[in-house]
């Protein structure tokens, strides 16, 4: 891997599949993330749930709707991702379904990373606002807002 200094974020998905059903409309979305340099994927890996509770790693034969070529993903591995990763993932899924696990850098963010750390700035606090909850803060703010009113630029 190459110098830690000169990454860019790193950042972890852990993304539920109800029923095991990944259509694999997503993935060539992934593929393209990649092509255009915006990530790059550190780890992925795939975690199933059976109905009992059990929990076992999914080989890639194994995901997607069987007519998307997941062979671009074949080997798309550092090993960052180990047992224990996917075990701790799995507990967030519910019975009967899997999930893939990404660990993927941003190379978008990485010049400013590097700027950062050069000047001796550290990350302290990072997070992810599901859409659900900006949806909905949005809603009421809309609630109780007075009509009429705009805001000029």
């Amino acid at each position: 891997m190459e110098n830690l200094e000169e990454m860019g974020p790193v950042d972890y998905l852990v993304i539920e599949f109800p029923g095991n059903r990944m259509t694999g409309e997503a993935f060539p979305l992934l593929v393209d993330l990649v092509d255009r340099g915006i990530i790059r994927i550190i780890d992925l890996a795939f975690v199933g749930k059976d109905a009992d509770g059990s929990v076992a790693g999914l080989e890639l034969r194994d995901v997607g709707d069987g007519e998307t070529d997941m062979s671009v993903f074949d080997g798309v591995s550092s090993g960052v991702l180990d047992e224990s990763d996917l075990a701790e993932a799995a507990n967030a899924l519910e019975p009967g379904n899997s999930a893939a696990v990404l660990v993927y850098e941003n190379l978008w963010a990485a010049p400013m990373a590097r700027a950062l750390r050069r000047s001796g700035a550290q990350l302290v606090a990072s997070g992810r606002i599901p859409v659900q909850a900006l949806l909905a803060a949005l809603d009421a703010t809309e609630e109780t807002a007075p009509s009429g009113g705009s805001v000029a630029a």
